[in-house]
């Protein structure tokens, strides 16, 4: 475990650089900024369509990205991931402290920022509290999806950005929308079915049943390790060739 841990700090130190720490700090500071702007400004107020479009459909796939593409992707471009591994460890370890890292990254910058939005908007009532902490759970599971899909895009392509960008603008955004069948292929869906489960806010569309929810977030989980785990065992032979 000794070799995992320091793994996963060297991938932590590697996605902490300054301009990607600025990035992601900005995009979690952004449902806070609204907070105080609706605080200030009297605006309207209604926690749970806020959250919902601002962080699960925005920020929380943004963060996600930036974070997930880059645990093994940016050390794939700048040629360190071949130190990583020839170290005697099992591919699936690496795989593993990659996905944590980013995943438990990508939740530390959502989960606090949904929080503190929904009680600068609303104070600490009941509600309030059950609205924010719903969608802090949704938004968890989410995050650890996005995260470790993003982190199997950026250990299988270069261009892993885009691609998760595409993914997220058009099939997220549009097609989820307008064809019943891809939002069975959406993290995004599955992320807001369980956010309605958890806090009986209405998304806008019919959502998914909390069961289903939970079963795409686990196969999202576990399909993008094994894709990991496999593209890294891959790498580990085109290296030697």
């Amino acid at each position: 475990m000794s070799a995992v841990t320091a793994v996963a700090g060297v991938t932590l130190r590697g996605l902490l650089g300054r301009r990607r720490a600025i990035l992601v700090g900005l995009l979690a500071a952004l449902p806070i900024l609204v907070a105080l702007l609706i605080r200030v400004a009297g605006g309207r107020s209604d926690i749970g369509e806020i959250l919902d479009t601002l962080v699960v459909r925005t920020v929380l796939p943004l963060i996600a990205l930036i974070v997930g593409t880059a645990a093994v992707g940016s050390e794939i471009e700048d040629g360190t991931l071949v130190f990583t591994l020839i170290k005697p460890v099992p591919r699936w370890r690496i795989a593993l402290a990659k996905v944590a890292v980013a995943a438990g990254l990508t939740a530390l910058l959502v989960i606090p920022p949904i929080l503190i939005a929904a009680l600068l908007m609303a104070g600490a009532d009941s509600v309030t509290l059950g609205t924010a902490g719903g969608f802090a759970v949704a938004a968890a599971l989410g995050g650890v999806a996005y995260a470790t899909a993003f982190t199997a895009l950026g250990a299988i392509t270069s261009r892993a950005l885009l691609i998760g960008l595409a993914y997220t603008l058009i099939w997220e955004g549009v097609l989820s929308g307008l064809l019943e069948g891809t939002r069975f292929l959406s993290i995004r869906q599955a992320t807001l079915g369980l956010a309605a489960t958890l806090t009986d806010v209405d998304p806008g569309v019919d959502p998914l049943d909390p069961i289903v929810s939970v079963v795409i977030l686990a196969a999202a989980i576990g399909g993008s390790f094994v894709l990991t785990t496999m593209a890294l065992r891959r790498f580990e032979i085109r290296a030697g060739d």
